[in-house]
């Protein structure tokens, strides 16, 4: 490439808070997008990952210049993980100390990453509504006005959530699109996004389409396409959708919504690495199932901007897990109509981990916690020759720390809880009782374990 036609360099920043913002734009070209051409904005570019970086500078700032936020405060906010991050990330540059009120549905990974910046986590409950003592924001709230050095940022309430994006985002879209946009596409999390950009683009054009990308359960999309009031039912996606009207978010910007499940949304972010290669938060997953619904449905071309709200390595343990995917019912499994079907990680997939009779008992010991189990079968070949669990491991090495060096076979139970395909769910009882695994099997084939854990998974499926 030439020096005439190379992009401009990056420039020297001093610091990483200087990075947020000015962010690519990305057309999408192997997703199936109807009549239309689909652009995203890559807001996983900023230093925290999300777009979330940008409302907490905003917010910290006006804060700062208010005074409400004194040298050395501690910032408390009720957070999905993104805005979190990024105000833990600020909090970490600027000498605050930082406390975040986070729902227990949010992933390990955002929650792991918060820890390493310093933020001290408050886990509640995710099945609860606001009012309730036990939900987020109320808690967060409780926390604030018992500590006088403390600031609520309260994202959901805080105009300069909306300032951030109708006076960083929406103007950097409007250019890179060329002045040239017939649809944006957003979610709600506290409702900054749809107001300050949606605002920012209708003041440019008011024929620009908001839509509005709400997952199955939430309270929003039906209220603005039918003017209904509903209670708010339960979702796995993380930072979108809401189950109150934020004071932030003007829905008279929004033109129309599309409700998409978890199902959706899971398969669109894995179907948008696998053909796009951008590794993308599960909130992405319903914006993007909602602007490539609104873009099949068009009959006539139209340019259409979505947002690529946070980065997909925060969601690895779950989306992008086949067995979390499996656990919750997203991938289809075969059905046998027997207990092979409560088995959670099947032998003749290739879903479990085995051990071989001579390999060390060390090693069994990395391969249980890199596999995060707590029991192995010891197989030698096709045959089942006993099974080995953290009991057994402890008992050898209390015994003998040389032990370690020793075979697992000279350590596993060979008396085993045996079952067969056929047999009834009641039959696993006795099993369980005796504080052990039930292991499927039948005089040809090992199938799998089944254990507490699985039948609890099974059962839970079975409720409405």
């Amino acid at each position: 490439m030439s020096d005439a036609t190379s992009p401009a360099l990056a420039p020297v920043f001093g610091n990483i808070l200087e990075m947020v913002g000015n962010t690519p734009m990305l057309e999408l070209q192997r997703m199936d997008t109807g009549p239309c051409r689909l652009f995203v904005k890559m807001e996983s570019a900023n230093p925290g990952s999300s777009i979330k970086d940008r409302i907490a500078i905003r917010m910290v700032e006006a804060a700062e210049r208010e005074g409400t936020l004194k040298p050395g405060g501690r910032i408390i906010e009720a957070t999905a993980g993104n805005t979190g991050l990024a105000l833990a990330l600020i909090a970490a540059q600027k000498g605050y100390k930082c406390t975040l009120v986070i729902p227990d549905k949010v992933s390990d990974e955002k929650i792991s990453h918060v820890r390493a910046m310093g933020a001290e986590v408050v886990l509640t409950r995710s099945d609860v509504e606001k009012g309730d003592p036990e939900y987020y924001q109320d808690i967060a709230a409780r926390l604030a006005a018992e500590d006088p050095e403390a600031l609520y940022i309260d994202q959901f309430n805080n105009e300069a959530n909306v300032a951030a994006h109708h006076d960083t985002t929406g103007p950097e879209i409007w250019a890179q699109m060329e002045h040239r946009i017939d649809a944006f596409v957003a979610g709600v999390g506290s409702g900054g996004t749809v107001s300050g950009i949606g605002s920012y683009l209708k003041s440019r054009d008011d024929s620009i389409e908001i839509v509005l990308a709400d997952p199955d359960g939430s309270i929003l999309a039906p209220k603005v396409n039918e003017g209904r009031d509903i209670k708010a039912g339960s979702w796995l996606v993380e930072g979108v959708g809401e189950d109150f009207v934020p004071s932030i978010l003007d829905l008279d910007l929004v033109d129309s919504a599309i409700t998409v499940p978890d199902s959706e949304a899971f398969e669109t972010a894995r179907e948008l690495l696998m053909k796009e290669g951008v590794l993308a938060g599960s909130s992405v997953g319903t914006l993007l199932g909602a602007a490539i619904k609104y873009c099949r449905a068009q009959t006539e071309p139209r340019r259409v901007v979505t947002v690529i709200c946070d980065h997909g390595a925060k969601y690895l343990s779950k989306m992008f897990n086949d067995h979390w995917m499996m656990d919750h019912g997203f991938i289809e499994r075969t059905s046998y109509g027997n207990l092979r079907d409560l088995i959670g990680r099947r032998h003749l997939d290739r879903e479990d981990y085995v051990l071989e009779p001579g390999i060390p008992l060390s090693q069994a010991i990395k391969r249980m916690a890199m596999y995060a189990v707590s029991q192995m079968v010891v197989m030698n070949g096709n045959r089942v020759e006993g099974i080995i669990d953290e009991s057994d491991i402890l008992m050898a090495m209390v015994h003998d720390r040389e032990n370690a060096n020793r075979p697992v076979s000279d350590f596993m139970t060979r008396r085993l809880e045996t079952v067969s395909p056929d047999a009834s769910v009641n039959d696993l009882i006795p099993v369980f009782k005796s504080d052990r695994v039930a292991i499927v099997m039948d005089d040809d084939q090992y199938y799998g374990l089944i254990t507490k854990i699985d039948l609890i998974n099974f059962l839970r499926k079975q409720l409405p």
